[in-house]
């Protein structure tokens, strides 16, 4: 029942957007004032060439018209993953508003450990993922949470690589 009521206040939330262009293509961040919602890239986003010392950039595109300030922290550090990646550490994570994060549960323990352990361009397995989120055994358990996670990038990957080994 608790799970019915979360969603429900999950969905009467006052829903912003902000539309980035970025390397990776456009990335759409919704939320509200309490969190995130979620963080989607647009499908078929082709990478950005060109020589390696190309300015990278990483700008609003679009966005509603009042931004709540989860969503600001987030462009920033999206922002900052993009052009300045050794401020990563220094940023706070933005809050996240998803009941997916907030109810207790095996995929709410991997998802925050993934956020909070697994830094700026680091790859673990599924295994390690399970071995930091507590337990070792449940690899394939981590698999099934990383394809339930509202913050994914696509649908291949995650906010931080996740690889299977």
């Amino acid at each position: 029942m608790a799970s019915k009521l979360h969603q429900k206040a999950f969905s009467q939330c006052e829903k912003m957007f902000v539309v980035l262009g970025s390397p990776l293509g456009k990335i759409e961040i919704s939320g509200c004032k309490l969190g995130v919602h979620e963080i989607h890239l647009e499908r078929n986003a082709v990478l950005q060439n060109g020589p390696a010392d190309a300015s990278v950039s990483c700008e609003v595109c679009e966005a509603s018209e009042e931004t709540a300030e989860p969503l600001k922290q987030c462009v920033a550090w999206f922002q900052a993953y993009f052009c300045e990646p050794w401020m990563i550490e220094k940023l706070p994570v933005p809050p996240f508003h998803h009941p997916l994060l907030e109810n207790a549960s095996f995929t709410r323990e991997v998802l925050w450990t993934l956020l909070r352990d697994v830094k700026f361009g680091e790859a673990v397995s599924y295994k390690q993922l399970a071995n930091l989120a507590g337990n070792s055994k449940a690899a394939r358990a981590v698999g099934g949470a990383m394809r339930s996670n509202p913050n994914r990038w696509n649908d291949e990957d995650e906010l931080n690589v996740c690889v299977e080994q």
